[in-house]
């Protein structure tokens, strides 16, 4: 692995991710050692789809949350309402 180190604990996972990415990135580059370039290919790969699905999620939210944080935003308290519920 790269004699340059890679702050495991700063940041958030995305950050973590994009800078793990960048130096696979770098290593990849300056891979002379065609046995350990596919590992490392594999690996940059397998981070960027995972930068990609954190990327989405973050654009896109999930819809339960979204309803969620709109009813706390407009003061409503529950997610049930009783009397559409038939409680």
């Amino acid at each position: 692995m790269p004699a340059r180190l890679l702050d495991a604990q700063g940041g958030t996972r995305l950050e973590q991710l994009r800078a793990l990415a960048q130096l696979l990135a770098a290593e990849i580059d300056a891979c002379g050692d065609a046995k350990v370039l596919p590992a490392l290919a594999k690996q940059y790969r397998e981070t960027i789809r995972e930068i990609g699905e954190l990327e989405g999620a973050q654009e896109h939210g999930d819809e339960i949350s979204e309803i969620l944080a709109q009813r706390a935003a407009s003061g409503k308290p529950g997610a049930v309402r009783k009397g559409r519920a038939g409680v």
